[in-house]
């Protein structure tokens, strides 16, 4: 209904037959001042969004923070996803039919990468054959080893870059790919989010006995706001929100092994150590899901499934491994595609928007100290807030 109703102010804006004489010339009957004023709030929505858009570029963290702590609460959750799913949209029409005009697409500056192929490792580092609708760019599709200090030794994080959207050359995914055999996950609640609403905030920062062990190798987003579903997570004994039937659900075992499936009401299964949910599947059995009906009424909750923004998610390979998966210009349904073209045969979106999707690497330095580096160039790094408090939840990875 409000889109409908942003196309008639536009269609009114843009493409009136009358000349502005002709319209001076008429009386102001009630018609034309209801009119008038349409085009006023039309101009003013087109002026905000672009007002957006520039200060996204200036000062992403600020944008990102001033939405969620004052326009949400003043304007209302879906009158601000209304105007995000505008920005989204016409930063996506803008880089299709403007700026890819002029500007061929170019490789990530992925970070941290070296050439060691001589390194032992079980990922399966296959090179990904690259979507043949576009000639490839350097790199692609092809594996590259992301050091870790304390595997000298061993290949067991590795990374890439896909194009999956045939309409969009510019819509270049990351993808890193985690060897479970020799990694562990923990899941942290953040200190507002996703249980503060409701009371139960949570720690919001990696576990102290593993920073100190110096064992901490990575670390990445988590799932949406309470407000935006009101997914279910579960660390350990503390429940920060209820399980929901019928969502796309990340469980992780004690030994270390991770499982994504549709949760349904059905045991989790022994040693479970932390679930959350986060929107319907975007795969399952290895099908792509993300287009069924019933997910489709899910994703428009949020952002919509035909909104193209940063995007996150994780997959996980027949053969246990982990893939995450992140870039710009994305839909669910691209996103699905770059995880089914990296492998994965279940997987769950992540978070979304460019201030709040970031995976961060950790190499540690002294006792409880760590560098760290984001996976790409153009991600945020989040490394302060995963070691010393995030107001939102995150995944960590350490050293099994």
């Amino acid at each position: 209904m409000r889109r409908s109703f942003a196309i008639i102010i536009f269609i009114m804006l843009f493409f009136d037959s009358k000349s502005s004489e002709t319209k001076i010339a008429q009386p102001r009957s009630l018609p034309w001042v209801i009119l008038n004023y349409l085009k006023k709030i039309a101009f003013g929505l087109i002026l905000l969004v672009v007002a957006l858009m520039i200060l996204i570029k200036l000062d992403t963290p600020a944008v990102a923070e001033f939405t969620d702590n004052y326009l949400r609460p003043v304007l209302g959750d879906s009158n601000v996803v209304f105007l995000e799913k505008m920005y989204f949209n016409l930063s996506d029409s803008i880089a299709s039919s403007v700026v890819y005009k002029f500007k061929k697409p170019s490789a990530p500056k992925l970070l941290g990468q070296n050439q060691s192929s001589a390194l032992f490792t079980s990922l399966d580092l296959a090179p990904i054959p690259p979507n043949p609708a576009f000639t490839s760019l350097e790199g692609e599709g092809v594996w590259h080893n992301l050091p870790l200090a304390i595997f000298p030794d061993r290949e067991v994080m590795a990374d890439t870059f896909v194009r999956p959207d045939s309409a969009r050359d510019y819509a270049i995914v990351t993808i890193a790919q985690l060897d479970t055999s020799l990694l562990e996950f923990g899941s942290v609640a953040g200190t507002k989010q996703p249980g503060g609403p409701v009371g139960k905030p949570g720690p919001g920062k990696v576990p102290d006995n593993i920073i100190q062990s110096g064992n901490l190798v990575a670390a990445f987003e988590g799932g949406f706001q309470y407000r935006d579903g009101a997914y279910g997570m579960i660390v350990g004994a503390t429940t920060y929100l209820p399980l929901k039937n019928d969502l796309a659900t990340i469980i992780g075992y004690q030994d270390g092994s991770i499982k994504i499936l549709n949760y349904t009401g059905q045991s989790l299964g022994d040693n479970v150590e932390f679930v959350r949910q986060n929107g319907p599947m975007l795969i399952e059995n290895g099908n792509i899901t993300v287009t069924d009906p019933e997910n489709r009424n899910i994703w428009g909750k949020t952002v919509g499934g035909n909104t193209y923004t940063w995007r996150s998610g994780i997959g996980i390979t027949k053969i246990g491994e982990l893939i995450y998966a992140v870039g710009n210009n994305l839909s669910p349904l691209t996103l699905a595609d770059a995880l089914q073209m990296a492998g994965a045969v279940s997987a769950i979106q992540l978070d979304i928007n460019p201030y709040w999707v970031r995976f961060n690497i950790f190499n540690k330095t002294g006792q409880g100290q760590y560098s760290s580096y984001p996976l790409i160039k153009d991600m945020p790094d989040g490394s302060k807030q995963y070691l010393n408090g995030y107001s939102k939840d995150f995944f960590y990875v350490y050293k099994k």
